[in-house]
């Protein structure tokens, strides 16, 4: 509990009749100071007037189970933005049932996130729509099975503004032109992967769609006719089109001919894009403020420098990955856009000391620089980084073997703003780390493959590098019990950890972990030394956990499951493939976890073909992916494997030996 909440638990407890004169208003304001979940939940708990003032002013509410929905609708009247992402069995019945429950307190929800949602298809949100006049957003994301009916029931909400439709891989033209006759006000939609969709609906849409304002078409097949349509949008601000591989420089330059209201530009992975098609598109366009062409230029022409100079005092933020650079290049780009928040060099081959020297010496306001796989920079590149970008936040230098603890000590010294740094497979050691703990605004580090990093090194760390929250030990395989107890101690807000193949770690270090109470996100893959009894201290004390990877695990057994299944109630995603689980365990778990929703399960040796079909019958509505041995696709029932496909499971089957790793 935070030292805010702390002192109204005892305000509470001391003199609850002073909490209560307060108005409902005043309390609602208290609450919304507090940042953490749990402190509004410990406010609930010790004072009733709390509770009501929460019913009463909470905007936002994020539900895990589906049982629980119809009551959380009633209880929050006031309710504006709804997540319902995590109910893994949620149906239209269901749905419906809470909408319906709910009466008129849905009226002010305009915010609602159904993604990957696959259950609910054209009847739940029909009602949905119904039930909430004020609805501006709404999010079906990765809801593969959603096309163009549940599209028309969307439709019905006039005042839609925003619309989210990544991998919604059912929808064709019809379904976008229900939207665009029926929401004409719309403002942001995203279309990525959804592949059935033509330069036809897009025409439509920019036609019928005048308000505009940002459109992700990403690995669409559509063609330079789109832009041109996209062309007359005069309010569009943001324009994603990631590997379309039918768009070139004909389609930029058509492009061009529309407004010039454009402030960010991705073709990524654009095959046929040239620096000349770019050039063209951002000529007279003195907005433009982001401009993404990762992975797709082969090289930059003298004229798209020219053009790029016009930019000079609006880029901010420019990617290049994967092209071939110069020192000359790196420093015209300095000078032509002296205002750049964040540069993308990642896999540029020809990125020198030199290059990244005239590069910062220009832009001293960057913020973040991404040097991933250019293995050319040294301790130099660093200094210059030191000197010149005081401001400097995120540092990317994955695969840099050249640098060491010298340069990291002078970026820790000259940059105390730094809060992300990626240092996997560059060898760094306990110096390094040693240096980098005087970093106190640290959130994320990555030391995957750093071998030669042990306790010591986490100690520096967890003693001055309190507010992390990523942290990457990928293979740092010096690390023991001792370094996890170490970073416990001081790093207490960490969410993501990665500890895979650091096989000293035994059940004392999981018992460590357990205090880590925001913990989301743990990755123990090939820890040969853990058994059931340390995942129970991990079940039982990280009841945020949401993602859990125990591949390769030899010694975990059915007692882990249980413990997961009685106390991890939150997670969504497990890997227990190489396990010594049995079907009882098995059925145990996926009955027992209504949230989870993504479980890899190959070489169960100890599971027989009943346990698996008992436990996949105990989790069938829930399940989204499932992936298994392609020997069990001849021998598990085809009336099991049709119903799992029917509530929206995508099962992936492999073929892969049994092969022990240590």
């Amino acid at each position: 509990m935070s030292r805010e909440a702390q002192k109204l638990d005892s305000a509470a407890g001391d003199g609850a009749v002073g909490i209560g004169v307060l108005s409902l208003d005043l309390l609602g304001q208290v609450l919304d100071r507090l940042r953490e979940p749990r402190d509004r939940k410990a406010c609930r708990l010790v004072s009733r007037a709390f509770e009501r003032a929460e019913a009463a002013h909470r905007r936002a509410l994020r539900v895990l189970r589906r049982e629980p929905l119809p009551r959380l609708l009633r209880a929050f009247p006031a309710l504006e933005r709804l997540d319902v992402s995590a109910c893994a069995s949620l149906d239209d019945a269901s749905l419906a049932a809470a909408v319906a429950g709910a009466g008129g307190g849905l009226a002010g929800l305009r915010s609602v996130c159904l993604a990957r949602a696959n259950g609910v298809g054209w009847r739940g949100l029909e009602a949905l729509v119904a039930a909430c006049p004020r609805l501006e957003a709404v999010d079906l994301s990765h809801c593969v099975s959603a096309g163009d009916r549940e599209l028309a029931a969307v439709a019905a909400a006039a005042g839609l503004r925003e619309l989210r439709l990544d991998k919604c891989l059912a929808v064709t033209d019809m379904g976008l032109a229900k939207v665009a006759v029926g929401c004409p006000r719309l403002e942001k939609l995203s279309l990525k992967w959804c592949r059935e969709i033509s330069d036809i609906g897009i025409d439509l849409l920019a036609k019928k769609c005048p308000e505009l304002r940002s459109l992700n078409i990403s690995y669409l097949k559509v063609g330079n006719g789109s832009l041109r349509s996209i062309s007359s949008l005069e309010r569009l601000e943001e324009l994603a089109m990631v590997c379309c591989s039918c768009i070139d420089d004909e389609g930029l330059e058509l492009l061009s001919k529309g407004s010039d209201s454009l402030q960010s530009v991705d073709v990524s992975r654009c095959d046929h894009v040239t620096s000349e098609g770019l050039a063209s598109l951002i000529d007279g366009r003195n907005f433009v403020q982001k401009l993404y062409a990762a992975d797709c230029l082969h090289e930059i022409g003298q004229r798209f420098l020219s053009k790029l100079a016009t930019l000079k005092e609006t880029l901010t933020m420019l990617k290049l990955d994967g092209l071939e650079v110069s020192d000359s290049l790196l420093q015209a780009i300095g000078e032509s856009c002296n205002k750049l928040v964040e540069i993308g060099l990642s896999k540029c081959s020809g990125v020198t000391d030199d290059g990244i020297s005239s590069l910062v010496a220009q832009c001293s306001d960057l913020r973040t620089i991404d040097l991933t796989c250019c293995n050319l920079i040294t301790n130099n590149a660093l200094d210059s980084i030191a000197d010149n970008c005081k401001m400097l936040e995120c540092l990317r230098l994955e695969s840099c073997s050249l640098i060491n603890e010298k340069g990291l000590k002078r970026i820790a010294t000259c940059c105390p703003n730094l809060k992300e740094i990626d240092l996997t497979d560059c060898g760094v050691d306990d110096a390094a780390l040693e240096h980098l703990a005087k970093c106190s605004e640290l959130r994320i580090l990555k030391l995957g493959l750093c071998s030669s990093i042990s306790d010591k090194g986490i100690a520096f760390i967890s003693s001055n590098c309190g507010k992390l929250v990523e942290l990457d030990l990928y293979r740092c395989n010096s690390i023991t019990d001792d370094g996890l107890a170490a970073l416990v101690n001081g790093c207490k807000r960490i969410k993501l950890l990665n500890l895979c193949y650091c096989n000293k770690i035994t059940d004392t270090g999981l018992g460590h972990l357990g205090s880590l109470e925001e913990l989301t996100n743990l990755e123990l893959r090939c820890l040969v030394r853990i058994t059931g009894i340390g995942i129970s201290s991990v079940a039982i004390g990280c009841k945020s956990l949401i993602e859990l990877d125990l591949k390769r695990c030899y010694s975990v057994d059915d007692a882990g499951l249980w413990a997961l299944a009685r106390y991890a109630l939150n997670l969504r995603q497990l890997t227990i493939s190489y396990c010594q689980v049995t079907g009882l365990g098995l059925c145990h778990l996926l009955s027992s976890l209504r949230c989870l929703q993504d479980i890899k399960m190959v070489h169960l040796s100890w599971v027989s073909i009943e346990g698996f079909e008992m436990a996949l019958r105990a989790a069938c509505g829930r399940l989204k992916k499932l992936k298994m041995l392609c020997g069990l696709k001849t021998v598990l029932s085809p009336e099991l494997l049709q119903m799992l496909q029917a509530c929206g499971c995508r099962i992936r089957w492999v073929n892969k030996p049994l092969v022990y790793k240590d």
